[in-house]
């Protein structure tokens, strides 16, 4: 599965994310597995789009042709597409240069209908002391659409992403009977300003993660209060603090909602 061809599809985002949207499609065009085209969509803004042609030669670049949003811009680039895989990859983000090539190689399972990779912080200011490992994805959430491989065939089949994106992989696994392949060493990595990471930042997260978020804080406190307990770094007294905290939040966040 090695020279499977493969498209990537990049959401623009809004202008003022210009240079994350340069360093992602110089990432895309940097991989080991080499795409056969890089599809740029500019959601809805005609002078940006002018922009984004002029700029970034070489790329194939699309206005959005359906609903504003991350869905139609991903659904624009996809229905674009001509080769057997599509690959996903957001505006604001940088693949190592092994991403294309890790996922690709699930493919070589026909059952595999789509894969995805993992994502971590790159930290403008340093990683908070309080933050435990799994709370992470309070400030470099999950992939999810952001980092996915799917086959174009399939893809087509359930209509795109349409109005809900996140239950693509459910709906491609229910019409196919096939597998959804998860690859954690296919990384791409998630540039953390400093204001996203503030412990407010982190704390509304968490109360609109509602119940989801609580289930494995107890977990992590445990884990922590003990590392801190066996004198192993403050830094795991302030984790265990913080996911406490989360904890909390995420129950407010909860019982708000009922």
């Amino acid at each position: 599965m090695e020279h499977t061809e493969v498209t990537v599809v990049i959401p623009a985002g809004p202008p003022s994310r210009w240079p994350e949207l340069v360093r992602a499609v110089a990432s895309a065009r940097s991989q080991t597995h080499r795409p056969t085209e890089v599809v740029v969509v500019v959601d809805h803004d005609t002078a940006y789009f002018r922009r984004v042609r002029r700029d970034l030669a070489g790329a194939t670049v699309l206005e959005n042709g359906y609903a504003p949003g991350l869905a139609g811009s991903r659904d624009t680039g996809a229905f674009h597409v001509r080769t057997e895989l599509i690959a996903f990859l957001g505006g604001d983000v940088v693949a190592d240069p092994d991403w294309l090539a890790r996922l690709t190689r699930a493919f070589a399972d026909p059952v595999v209908v789509g894969a995805g990779g993992g994502l971590r912080p790159h930290w403008r200011d340093g990683r908070p002391r309080w933050l435990a490992d799994e709370l992470m994805w309070t400030v470099a959430p999950r992939t999810g659409p952001a980092g996915m491989v799917v086959r174009r065939s399939l893809f087509r089949e359930v209509g795109g992403f349409g109005r809900r994106e996140a239950e693509l992989p459910a709906r491609m696994r229910a019409l196919s009977g096939g597998r959804w392949r998860h690859v954690p060493d296919a990384v791409l990595r998630h540039d953390v300003p400093g204001g996203s990471a503030s412990f407010r930042a982190f704390l509304r997260r968490c109360f609109r993660g509602g119940r989801a978020a609580i289930r494995p804080m107890p977990a992590t406190v445990a884990r922590n209060v003990g590392a801190a307990v066996r004198g192993r770094s403050v830094d795991h007294a302030l984790r265990a603090g913080g996911a406490l905290a989360a904890m909390a939040a995420a129950g407010a966040g909860a019982m708000v909602r009922r």
